[in-house]
């Protein structure tokens, strides 16, 4: 017995060094991640995030003192989502077409997932064509910018649009009429006079600043061809980022939660932070009447988000459909009485 003894404790030393070869180490989160915005007051939250440095501030309170965020402004969904998929961007932000785009076609490996939802606002189709009335109007003569054609949330709601005024299976009827743009150079386009663009269907503050042309006119609204509120902006990354980072994953959406608690707060120092920061033209007067508009709503609860997706799954461009809203969002989400 005593002799066991002796050979157990003599082992002891290298059971123990094996036992910690064996331990998986504990991974070390990133230390400077990248996130995107675009153009407009619907990413105001993420603006006053990077003046503010609120991922950082939650990111020091939850144990990582020096994380560094670069921003970066893209036109459209398509090209962050390849930035997402690249490994160059972390957090990528816009609209709902894009994000289920690549939830779609990222299921079983990377799974990206909606953080949260930004807001819910309505888009504008306006045109400086006084001859077309509605969609159906619309000739071979017309140019529609929007963000990214085909899987922006303007191009998929033009498409919805064109399939009830056209008919089942008539939603890319308009397609070839649309053109990549961002929102400031559709503007321009648009207000010119000179372009080939006689269509925006773009997003606040841009449709509602071309408005007050006298030769601008809206032809239809997001909310119109959802039937009601819909949500216009969401914010996406990977599950593998998640795992491998949660802490500034949670640092990310508590952050995005202070933001949209100070626009509630205080909606006039968030028109001015937004004119400060974006170097928009406009009035303060007129971003607050905006903010002030009850059709703008800043949430991170999702609406109508699944009226998208059924539309998309139809129509073929996305082969997956989820069973639920919670499907597309991380669980952090799951709790908010979500559509």
């Amino acid at each position: 017995m005593r002799k066991t003894i002796v050979r157990c404790a003599a082992c002891a030393p290298a059971l123990l060094a094996a036992a910690l070869l064996a331990a998986p180490l504990a991974r070390a989160e990133m230390t400077e991640i990248k996130v995107a915005q675009q153009y407009g007051i619907g990413y105001l939250p993420l603006i006053l995030m990077e003046e503010q440095k609120l991922i950082e501030k939650y990111a020091r309170a939850g144990g990582i003192p020096d994380l560094k965020v670069g921003w970066a402004k893209f036109a459209g969904g398509n090209v962050m989502n390849d930035a997402l998929l690249s490994n160059s961007l972390q957090f990528a932000s816009g609209g709902v077409g894009p994000f289920v785009t690549l939830w779609a076609r990222t299921r079983g490996n990377l799974d990206v997932k909606a953080v949260a939802a930004i807001d819910s606002m309505p888009l504008f189709l306006n045109t400086r064509n006084p001859a077309v009335k509605t969609i159906k109007d619309f000739t071979e003569r017309d140019r529609i910018a929007l963000p990214a054609v085909k899987i922006s949330i303007q191009a998929i709601t033009l498409q919805m649009a064109a399939e009830k005024a056209f008919g089942e299976g008539q939603q890319g009827k308009l397609d070839p009429l649309t053109v990549t743009l961002s929102h400031p150079d559709a503007q321009v386009a648009l207000l010119s006079g000179q372009s080939e663009i006689t269509a925006h269907f773009g997003s606040p503050p841009f449709q509602y600043q071309q408005l007050r042309n006298p030769a601008v006119h809206t032809v239809l609204s997001s909310y119109d061809v959802l039937g009601g509120p819909a949500t216009f902006n969401v914010v996406w990354t990977s599950s593998k980022f998640r795992a491998d980072n949660p802490r500034i994953y949670e640092a990310f959406a508590k952050a995005l939660d202070d933001a949209i608690g100070q626009i509630h707060a205080d909606k006039k120092a968030a028109a001015e932070a937004y004119l400060r920061i974006s170097r928009d033209k406009d009035t303060v007067q007129d971003i607050l009447a905006m903010l002030n508009d009850p059709a703008i709503v800043f949430t991170t609860t999702p609406q109508n988000v699944t009226k998208y997706v059924d539309f998309m799954f139809k129509t073929g461009a996305i082969k997956v459909k989820p069973d639920s809203w919670k499907d597309l969002f991380f669980p952090n989400a799951h709790g908010l009485p979500g559509s």
